[in-house]
């Protein structure tokens, strides 16, 4: 059994979603869980939806709906060739429940909205993938990934219930496979117990495939990217990036947890838990190496890695008769980020105040400055970048921040970061 996970870019055209197909088809006889995100720039399309639905700019939301309804309906009927599909009628479903939302006053949390419609994304995508395998020979079966992921109601970023969902895999999912070789999930989404659809967090569907591979047992897990592999930085931003050709589980949750986009943070730990090997391999060309990922990796030889996070703010607190800000205050703080759900990526403290970066999310900051305001002085500054390096090498962080303002810094002997406007 092997776990694949193909992401937007490999399926925003015809040609690409038709390579995908020649991708399978190259492991004859394997028995494959695929899981597929959105198609190209879809959850961004989805989400301007939910964010002029939220602002009831209902028009504007319908209107984005109605193209992207389009677009892939064009699409399924360039690729499968006719106009009359069962696929048709499914897709139909996916927007019809979609406009219903539209309809609706909002009346509850932005995010309660944001997963309802911007999960439809994967439903379309996996659909659409499908019904071309089965056109072209490559049998296989859709599943709903929300009858299978149960989680709690934490919304934009859900918690799974290992248990329940494990147990549903084993009754619903793995006898799947004495039928077929090929089956097709959406990665991203789960529901509650209630039948709610949640997201498990943006670039989740890595995730997703880690959750399968775990309970499924899987030899491994591919992601296929249309990068030779995992690099030392994102070659978007960074000019001169090296290929990693094996790297471990550790070193890779450390770049995760500073930010990088290669892997989802959750993404490691259920196939570390069970010593599944995580391969990044290039869809363009899948005869490349491209890397894994192990527990036992080589890592003398790693070069320094760079994981740049733009569009961060800095908060700093003052308490206001100038008391020291010890071990209770900072729990006060703690709790404060807690429960309005805002990560922070660095802090500093000093006497009487904490500073700290946390991406620019300007609804869940105005609600953080309000409650910090009962109890502290509260500024903050924005448009600012946060750079993490890993390995670093003497000189190196001079050369990156050359004629740039360093507002804050922290230094181990393997990691630096440095906060830059």
């Amino acid at each position: 059994m092997k776990v694949f996970k193909f992401g937007g870019a490999s399926l925003e055209s015809i040609e690409r979603i038709q390579n995908v197909g020649k991708i399978i088809q190259s492991f004859p006889g394997e028995k494959i869980l695929i899981v597929i995100s959105a198609m190209g720039k879809t959850t961004n399309e989805l989400e301007n939806v939910a964010q002029n639905y939220f602002m009831r700019k209902r028009e504007i939301a319908a209107q984005i709906l109605y193209n992207i309804e389009q677009h892939h309906i064009q699409l399924a009927e360039k690729l499968l060739g006719v106009h009359e599909h069962p696929l048709f009628t499914q897709l139909q479903q996916f927007f019809t429940e979609a406009e219903w939302t539209l309809g609706e006053k909002p009346i509850r949390p932005y995010d309660y909205y944001y997963d309802q419609i911007v999960s439809m994304g994967e439903l379309l995508s996996t659909a659409i993938v499908s019904a071309y395998f089965n056109q072209v020979g490559i049998n296989n079966c859709w599943l709903d990934v929300r009858d299978i992921f149960k989680t709690d109601d934490n919304f934009r970023d859900a918690n799974l219930d290992w248990d329940t969902t494990q147990a549903i895999v084993n009754e619903k999912v793995l006898p799947l496979f004495n039928d077929y070789n090929i089956a097709i999930a959406q990665g991203f989404i789960g529901s509650t117990d209630q039948n709610e659809t949640v997201t498990l967090g943006r670039e989740g569907s890595d995730y997703t495939a880690a959750i399968f591979a775990n309970m499924l047992d899987a030899e491994s897990q591919t992601i296929w990217k249309d990068v030779e592999g995992l690099k030392n930085a994102d070659p978007k931003i960074f000019q001169d990036t090296v290929n990693i050709p094996e790297i471990t589980f550790s070193e890779v949750i450390e770049m995760a947890y500073y930010g990088a986009q290669v892997i989802h943070p959750k993404t490691i730990k259920p196939l570390q838990n069970k010593q599944i090997p995580l391969l990044v391999k290039c869809f363009l060309n899948k005869d490349l190496p491209g890397t894994i990922i192990k527990e036992d990796a080589d890592v003398r030889q790693l070069p320094p890695i760079f994981v740049l996070k733009r569009n961060q703010v800095m908060i700093s607190v003052t308490s206001r008769d100038y008391a020291f800000i010890t071990e209770d205050k900072i729990s006060d703080i703690y709790d404060i980020f807690h429960e309005h759900k805002v990560k922070i990526h660095l802090m500093q403290n000093g006497a009487i105040s904490f500073s700290c970066v946390i991406d620019n999310n300007p609804e869940k900051i105005e609600q953080l400055i309000k409650s910090l305001h009962v109890d502290f002085k509260v500024t903050y500054n924005e448009g600012l970048e946060l750079l993490t390096v890993r390995h670093y090498k003497n000189g190196l962080l001079e050369e990156k921040t050359k004629g740039r303002k360093i507002l804050l810094e922290q230094r181990s002997p393997t990691t630096a970061q440095l906060l830059v406007k």
